[in-house]
């Protein structure tokens, strides 16, 4: 079945209502208001676009973010549902078992796969995926944060120092810090781990000292004559506190990202990690937009550190937000693209399975 032309749907935007589960000791935190923000900011570009939406109110308020979306419970899909929506704009975290799985029965659906989307939030998995695949991604090892002998696990990594620990599932760069000594990383971990706020699987990863950049990813199903996921002008990231881009929630990406000029796109490494990201996209059968964060090794060479399947998509529109662009959406504005219209690109790409259940 052939994604649809989202002029002619009806468009419901739902947002994070459900607490993400806690999976083999790792837990996702719920991010503070639920992408409401973002989803009233895809709620008025839509409608500047033309596209209809369906909301909860009958004349949603710019300034009003709740007057935009839907709870991603099953009690607010089928209202969403109820009220006429022929798609669901999942702008939210899904996961194995979500209401989402079963409302892609009845419409079509923007986001990402609910299973595929909680396999590529295990950072240590998916990047032994992608490396095993053959592709030049940082190498990364688990650390259990409940262990009793947690300081004798960590003697064996004394020699990889410096090193990035992080959450095994987090969000954006919350709880990630760069140990550059024994002392540090003992440190580092045993605080990640005494807080609980990220469960007890921890993450060490390779720390690369170069250049970071990011790079947005396409579904094939968002551009006419398809061919595979293709890849947005990518995005350097500059002004980083301690080897490490501030959260977007304390310091907006706008204000230390930038889209490379068309130059520095034609750049050896830039075009080859680009390619990687695109074949990491394709081995992973991406539905929605993809962001993979990357940065270089000593010798200048972009690895891939970091997948997202379900990128922030904030944007101007919505007033006080001029400064709100999320590094996709300046990443599609570097591809010529008006915000509306990106959004619009990525309505494109909307997959259902209903087909499959009549």
């Amino acid at each position: 079945m052939n994604p649809p032309d989202p002029l002619t749907q009806k468009i419901a935007i739902l947002y994070q209502a459900l607490e993400p589960p806690v999976i083999d000791g790792a837990r996702k935190e719920a991010k503070p208001g639920g992408y409401t923000d973002s989803g009233a900011d895809i709620g008025v570009a839509l409608l500047s676009a033309g596209c209809t939406l369906v909301t909860p109110v009958k004349s949603p308020d710019p300034a009003r973010v709740h007057d935009w979306a839907w709870p991603d419970t099953h009690e607010g899909i089928a209202q969403a549902l109820a009220a006429g929506a022929t798609l669901l704009w999942a702008n939210t975290v899904v996961f194995e078992g979500h209401p989402i799985e079963e409302a892609s029965r009845q419409a079509w659906i923007v986001g990402p796969d609910p299973c595929a989307m909680q396999a590529i939030d295990d950072k240590a998995g998916i990047n032994a995926r992608l490396l095993a695949a053959g592709l030049p991604v940082a190498r990364s090892w688990l650390i259990d944060g409940d262990a009793s002998d947690l300081a004798d696990l960590l003697l064996p990594f004394a020699e990889r120092l410096p090193l990035v620990v992080k959450p095994l599932r987090g969000r954006g760069s919350q709880g990630v810090s760069v140990a550059r000594d024994f002392v540090q990383l003992n440190a580092q971990v045993a605080s990640l781990a005494a807080g609980r706020r990220f469960g007890s699987a921890i993450m060490l990863e390779q720390f690369l000292p170069g250049q970071e950049i990011t790079i947005t990813v396409m579904p094939a199903a968002t551009r006419e004559g398809q061919g595979g996921p293709y890849a947005l002008p990518a995005i350097r990231r500059f002004d980083q506190v301690g080897d490490v881009a501030p959260y977007n929630g304390d310091v907006p990406v706008s204000h230390n990202s930038l889209a490379l000029t068309p130059r520095e796109q034609a750049e050896p490494e830039i075009v080859a990690v680009a390619a990687a990201c695109e074949k990491a996209a394709s081995l992973l059968a991406i539905r929605s937009p993809m962001r993979i964060d990357c940065r270089a090794d000593q010798n200048g060479r972009f690895l891939l550190f970091d997948v997202n399947a379900k990128p922030n998509l904030t944007g101007a529109g919505r007033p006080g937000r001029e400064n709100e662009d999320s590094l996709s959406t300046l990443a599609a504005a570097a591809m010529g693209w008006t915000y509306p219209e990106f959004l619009v690109a990525t309505a494109r790409g909307a997959w259902t399975i209903k087909e499959n259940s009549e």
